[in-house]
């Protein structure tokens, strides 16, 4: 048998400030942590407000770095950026600067590129099909329709 390691405080604090440190991390996260921890509610409290109070721990940093990087390597759209953070607990104040982080013409510009490059991927001859495969590729990225069915017009 291999009896779970016990924490003190002190140790889990210091084990979530590498945690933390190491790279952004949501209160979800840290709070999932700390229960596999088997940390009691009370530590847990207390062991957040010292993360948050020290800086280890901020919400609207971690949204505006999950937006950048989800949206410049994974080419993701605001949608599938929204649901994501709203799965993660983020609230609506830092969704939405966070959304602020994307320039437009970056967003319109990689829209364009990503419906060029799928279409030529797509192997289909009849014309709707093959539209309404991209359409369903870029949707399930999180682009909005309105714009997706804008630039499927333009390019078939």
């Amino acid at each position: 048998m291999n009896p779970q390691k016990t924490y003190t405080v002190d140790e889990a604090q210091k084990k979530l400030e590498n945690y933390c440190a190491y790279q952004e991390r949501c209160h979800k996260e840290v709070k999932t942590k700390l229960k596999d921890m088997k940390m009691i509610p009370e530590a847990i409290d207390k062991i957040m407000v010292y993360l948050i109070q020290n800086n280890f721990l901020n919400e609207e940093r971690f949204a505006k770095a999950f937006v950048r990087g989800k949206f410049r390597i994974k080419h993701w759209g605001k949608n599938r950026l929204v649901r994501e953070l709203k799965f993660r607990d983020i609230s609506k104040y830092a969704i939405n600067i966070a959304l602020k982080e994307i320039d437009d013409s970056e967003y319109y510009l990689t829209l364009d590129e990503l419906v060029k490059k799928r279409i030529s991927q797509v192997n289909e001859n009849n014309k709707f099909k093959k539209k309404k495969k991209v359409a369903d590729y870029l949707l399930y990225r999180g682009w909005e329709s309105g714009l997706v069915y804008e630039k499927l017009n333009e390019y078939l």
